[in-house]
């Protein structure tokens, strides 16, 4: 009867009092009160210093983030992902393009009902729960300000070039690093000039700068 309600019916009967949340299971709602709402998370990697709640997810952090773990492969397109729900989730939405979830406001369709919800919090709503206390910044998510504070203020870089010492505190700075610097790749090119970036931030830029002529900042001193 369980399994009926919380797997077919989608039942999801447990709430989270302080941000609405649902649970098919009272124990997920118990571990994220203990996790996001009472920050208790004592176990910590030992790589990058970040913090969990549960021994199993520091135990997922090690092996996506830290070792690369990614076990499962799609066959149509040979993306891999490090979670089984990831892996589900991508052939549902990419392959056979199931999107039920949709946007009244703005016509955007989502595979997850969780996903359309963040989409109407943060995209319609604008909210962003989650505060610096050092810099008042402010996050749409925990794990945004999490990563905010040991990235920001505690200058944590967990991420190493393998061919030089460069280091950064994102996985995929790290990859457009060796990309642009090791392997000289530059795969993103402005339509109106021949040239190329190694990512995309960097030619967005370059059109906003010498093509549409745009330049926000401005010299105190002179014009």
């Amino acid at each position: 009867k369980k399994h009926m309600a919380t797997s077919h019916e989608k039942r999801m009967p447990f709430e989270c009092g302080i941000c609405n949340k649902t649970f098919k299971e009272k124990l997920s709602l118990k571990k994220h009160i203990v996790s996001f709402h009472d920050k208790r998370k004592p176990f910590e990697c030992h790589i990058c210093d970040k913090k969990f709640a549960e021994k199993s997810s520091l135990k997922t952090h090690i092996a996506i983030i830290h070792e690369g773990k990614k076990p499962f492969s799609c066959e149509t397109c040979w993306a891999y992902f490090a979670l089984k729900s990831n892996f589900k989730q991508h052939i549902s939405s990419v392959h056979e393009g199931k999107k039920p979830f949709r946007c009244e406001l703005c016509d955007h369709y989502f595979s997850r009902k969780t996903h359309l919800s963040s989409h109407m919090k943060y995209v319609h709503e604008g909210l962003k729960p989650y505060e610096c206390e050092s810099c008042d910044s402010r996050f749409k998510s925990n794990r945004g300000l999490e990563n905010h504070i040991l990235f920001v203020h505690e200058g944590k870089k967990p991420f190493k070039c393998d061919i030089c010492d460069y280091r950064c505190s994102q996985k995929s700075t790290l990859k457009s690093h060796v990309l642009s610097v090791h392997e000289g790749k530059k795969s993103f090119e402005c339509n109106m000039c021949d040239h190329s970036f190694s990512n995309k931030s960097d030619m967005n830029r370059h059109v906003a700068s010498v093509h549409e002529g745009k330049k926000p900042f401005k010299c105190d001193i002179c014009d």
